[in-house]
């Protein structure tokens, strides 16, 4: 969230929805926790408008002023959800999704009974508590981007195939069906089962893991089917080499080698319907811009193809009047951050194949008339890995 503005102030609002009683408030500023809380009054007046258009059945989804967005979402009736973020560049489909990570957050910590189902007021405030460190984490800087994409972010190991079949044989001996293999909240490996769970548990579970303080081991409870193995040393001693070659990717998330072109500077690709993705802004050393303003701008251009350009993502073609709307969308669009002239600007290329949709940052020397065969050609070199 962090990486939408430097300098901008994020606020979350947690609200019963029936009497209006906050349940926590959650701050960032520049991509960093911040204390600072909104005065009870702007909270109340916030969910009072919500509210007053609810009963005249007015959906009051989202806002804008000068320099803020403020963004409503009820669910089941019985929280609501308010964010403002007066962030340069964000955009409301990012809030939106945000919102939904929020209360699949909660869910995910206290579950769904007992916030459709609220008793006590001041006990479900201790207990949402618990969730606090994994709803920061989507409110702060991160090198991942599932909470916007809604897909998985993914690793590639070269030992990739040994990594698979020793979790494999882990989650037999374990009795447990749901196992990945997660670094740096990027999964590397995971169980046929653990790729069928549902948005958003899939993208939650490697960031709630992520979010903890580092140990050897854990058991930590969740609203889905888990064990508690203790088999670790028999498989994994084995094959620490391998393990470690994966931290070392770090968020490069491609293996060493893995030939890009020297004019990429980030890239984002995505497996629609596999709701799995690659996220990279470390392909090409230190050259300029800086990693975060990679993220953000491949985060921005990532919510403006989304949400003007491209079709519905698989599952929602039904939104879709005819097939003529179809086959007049785009396949491939471009920006240039910055200016036109020859050498400044970065340059920014989106290409929508089958069911993978892969945008790349390129740097201001790469010729746009180039753009879409260089994204081409990148796209069919990925493909094999996602």
């Amino acid at each position: 969230m962090g990486e939408e503005g430097t300098e901008g102030t994020v606020h979350l609002l947690c609200l019963a929805a029936s009497s209006g009683v906050p349940l926590f408030c959650r701050s960032s500023r520049g991509g960093t926790p911040a204390r600072q809380q909104l005065p009870f009054s702007i909270i109340g007046s916030l969910n009072g408008v919500h509210m007053f258009g609810q009963n005249l059945d007015v959906q009051l989804s989202s806002a804008r002023t000068e320099d803020t967005i403020v963004v409503w979402k009820s669910f089941h009736d019985s929280i609501t959800l308010i964010v403002l973020s007066s962030e340069e560049g964000t955009s409301e489909l990012r809030l939106e999704r945000l919102l939904q990570m929020i209360f699949g957050a909660m869910v995910l910590l206290v579950g769904l009974e007992e916030l459709t189902n609220i008793r006590n007021v001041e006990r479900l405030k201790k207990e949402l508590r618990a969730s606090y460190r994994l709803i920061d984490s989507f409110l702060v800087d991160s090198e991942l981007i599932g909470d916007l994409t809604q897909c998985v972010d993914c690793m590639v190991s070269p030992e990739g195939s040994l990594l698979q079949e020793a979790l494999s044989g882990f989650a037999e001996a374990a009795g447990t069906a749901f196992v990945s293999l997660v670094v740096s909240g990027r999964v590397v490996a995971a169980t046929e089962s653990w790729w069928r769970l549902g948005t958003p548990e899939a993208v939650l579970l490697p960031w709630l893991v992520g979010s903890l303080p580092p140990q050897a081991a854990r058991d930590y409870p969740v609203y889905l089917p888990h064990g508690s193995p203790t088999l670790l040393d028999r498989w994994w001693q084995p094959l620490l080499d391998p393990l470690r070659a994966c931290l070392s990717l770090g968020p490069r998330a491609l293996p060493a080698g893995f030939p890009l072109h020297t004019d990429i500077l980030g890239l984002l690709l995505l497996h629609l319907e596999l709701k799995r993705c690659l996220f990279t802004v470390e392909p090409s050393g230190n050259k300029e811009p800086s990693p975060g303003q990679r993220r953000h701008l491949l985060r921005s251009f990532y919510a403006l193809v989304t949400a003007t350009h491209f079709p519905p993502e698989p599952g929602q073609q039904e939104k879709v009047e005819n097939a003529a709307c179809l086959a007049q969308v785009p396949r491939a669009c471009y920006q240039v951050s910055g200016t036109e002239e020859p050498g400044s600007g970065w340059r920014l290329v989106a290409l929508h194949l089958g069911p993978r949709l892969l945008l790349l940052l390129l740097s201001a020397q790469s010729p746009t008339h180039g753009l879409r065969g260089l994204a081409t050609h990148t796209l069919h070199a990925l493909t094999p890995l996602l």
